[in-house]
Formats: C-alpha cells, structure tokens, sequence
C-alpha cells in the first residue's frame, strides 16, 4: 500500500504554464492556425505532460499485463481460459501482431504476469504474479482489496523499472480470456451506463452468448452491491489483475511525467479504474484507436 499511496500523491495536473507556450509557439509557424489538426494537439498534450517545451519520445516500450479470470465459468468467453497461456507464449516466441507493431517502432514486448493460471517462461516474461486468475465475481468478490493494491503496484513497479531505463513513453495493453466481462463490468459500474450498452461480443459471441454475458454482468453488480465512489473496491469486486495492474502503470507514469499510449477497451477500462483512484490523470495518457477514446 505504502507504494501505492506515494505514488498518487505525487501526481500533479498537466502543466498548463508550459501548454501555453508550446501552443503559443505552434501558433506562431508559418502555417493555418489549426492545420496540423491531432498533431498539434499532441505536441501539446505531451509537453503538459513532460513539463518540457521540447518533449521527446525516445525508446517506447510495451507493457502487456496478463491475468485469467475466474467468470469465464459463465460462459462469457468464446474461449477457454487455457488461450490465455497460448496467446502469451505467442508473444514471447515474437509472433504476435504486437510484436509486429513493437518492432516498426523499435520497442520491446514486456510480459507483466500478475494472475494467469499457470507460467510460460520466455525472454520479456516478467513474474509478479499475485493469484492464479481472479475469482468469479458472479459468486464472490475477483480479489481483496489488498490483491487488488498489489496488483497495482506491480504495475507501478514495471512502469518505474522501464523509465528509470530511459524509455519516454510506454504502450499498454493486455492478455486475458474473460477480461471484457470484467472491463465492461467496471465501465458500468463507473459510469452508470447500462450494461447493455458497453458489453461487446468479445471475442466472437453468437447472439445467445451475448446476451448471457450482459446478464452476467448485470447480476454480478447487484451481487457484489458495487459502490462506484469507491474505485478500489470496485475494482477489486468485479474488476481483473491486469486491469488493475495497467492502472498501475498509468499512475506510475503520471507521477514520473512520462505519456502513456491506452490501446483497447481493457486498457480503457484501467484507464478509467486509475482516474476513479486519481482524478489528477486526465489528460495525461493519449488513446490509439477508436474503441479506446
């Protein structure tokens, strides 16, 4: 906890006398004020982000957090928790997209495994396993409180080994089968939205699956009497371990001054779980595709 708690009190708003300038400055190029669109923007963003004038992005790194969960006894998943293990084994063999991605960009793959269901060793593998898979949180709470902060923490832990190494900006994403239940889970639960309405098929769910898998959901909240003041908690009711260990991440990057890039609606859904923790985050990480803005 005590990493935890120093970590979040250590993150400050985007620095807005620096925004000025940069902004300022970008106004002033010989140039349509406006033209260069998200790019603008992001120069921006990042040198609030940075507190530099001249932010640089050097030496990306990818941060892939792994868990299994333990509601796919319901039924909410086209496949069977054991491709969490496969699909991990595929990364750390090279031969996923997202080493494709890794290597046009010259960033390497990092494995965070903080609750999969068994180990696959490999070069990028890094073991911070705090339970083999969460709980099924139709039935009972995914995790403690207290799994659930040292779930984050790992997260803080990798974030903060990788920066002091010199990477300046860090990728996220996840592996974990049934982690779209959880994340739609706690996007419901934060928001207030219906779950119908932020369920998607997963990885491939015919009608009646779907339609079992936002029943799930639905109960599960009422089961659990999920409380969304309470970020942790809720988090740790219906949430998973690589949620909470991306938002980690997230944090621990904002404390250190460093931008994240949030692919994905699990990595979203971290996203949203580290602002419900600290509210000081907006802004400070940047979404790459559309199902995450």
């Amino acid at each position: 906890m005590k990493q935890y708690k120093q970590t979040v009190e250590a993150i400050l708003p985007l620095n807005e006398e620096i925004m000025n300038k940069v902004s300022d400055y970008v106004d002033s190029l010989t140039k349509p004020l406006g033209s260069l669109g998200r790019i603008e923007e992001l120069a921006i963003q990042l040198a609030g982000i940075t507190d530099r004038e001249k932010p640089t992005v050097e030496k990306p790194a990818i941060i892939v957090a792994a868990a299994d969960h333990g509601i796919t006894a319901e039924g909410v998943s086209a496949y069977p928790q054991e491709v969490t293990k496969q699909m991990i084994a595929n990364f750390l063999n090279g031969g996923a997209a997202i080493n494709v991605f890794g290597r046009q960009i010259g960033a390497d793959v990092h494995i965070l495994d903080v609750g999969v269901n068994g180990e696959v060793l490999g070069e990028g593998y890094i073991d911070r396993k705090v339970m083999n898979g969460t709980n099924n949180f139709l039935r009972e709470d995914a995790m403690s409180v207290e799994q659930a902060v040292e779930a984050i923490e790992a997260g803080m832990l990798e974030a903060e080994r990788l920066i002091e190494a010199g990477h300046e900006v860090l990728i996220i994403g996840e592996m974990g089968i049934g982690n779209t239940t959880a994340s739609s889970a706690l996007i419901a639960a934060f928001t207030g939205a219906n779950v119908a309405e932020v369920v998607g098929r997963g990885t491939g769910l015919d009608d009646r699956s779907h339609e079992n898998k936002i029943n799930i959901i639905n109960e599960a909240l009422k089961n659990r009497q999920v409380d969304k003041t309470n970020g942790l908690e809720t988090l740790a009711k219906v949430g998973g371990l690589e949620i909470a260990a991306l938002s980690g991440v997230i944090l621990k990057a904002a404390a250190m001054r460093i931008p994240v890039i949030v692919d994905g609606l699990i990595s979203t859904a971290a996203a949203l779980t580290a602002y419900e923790l600290c509210p000081m985050i907006i802004g400070q990480s940047s979404y790459a595709v559309k199902a995450a803005a």
